[in-house]
């Protein structure tokens, strides 16, 4: 039997909250791009803030502690989870699956499939699978993966 999810809450995050995201998307991610020869901290921070909408970005909070974030998007008839990241000092403790328990009970709810999409020789590609995601197209530096909501053929 596996272990209880911890309780995370999902704090709103503001337009005064992007540097400090981006800054723990690149610590989250700085390993599995270092593997792969892509690391530029400069790519990240623009890549992020290209995209950075405050409205469907969440803070998410163990016991108070900020541990990571995530962006949460309607798209085309989905939802997106565009981003997730957990701070490397505080993953290995079921965090994400607890945040993904989540997304899936608000899509369920709206009968929306989930899309994410990881980095080719990210360790997130084995988590998304392990929670259910189906692998649906390979490009040259990610991978794009779908959850169907419960009860969907």
């Amino acid at each position: 039997m596996a272990p209880e999810l911890p309780r995370v809450d999902w704090e709103p995050a503001g337009l005064d909250d992007a540097q400090a995201l981006v800054q723990l998307r690149i610590e989250a991610m700085r390993e599995s791009l270092e593997r792969i020869g892509r690391f530029d901290p400069q790519r990240a921070r623009d890549r992020f803030l290209s995209t950075f909408s405050a409205e469907h970005t969440w803070h998410l909070a163990v016991d108070g502690l900020r541990v990571g974030f995530l962006v949460l998007r309607p798209y085309q008839h989905e939802l997106l989870l565009d981003h997730l990241y957990i701070h490397p000092d505080h993953q290995g403790r079921r965090i994400g699956a607890a945040v993904l328990h989540e997304v899936f009970a608000r899509a369920d709810r709206l009968a929306s499939r989930v899309r994410v999409g990881a980095l080719r020789e990210s360790d997130s590609n084995r988590f998304y699978q392990r929670h259910g995601f189906v692998q649906v197209e390979q490009g040259d530096w990610d991978t794009h993966y779908i959850r169907l909501p419960v009860g969907a053929k």
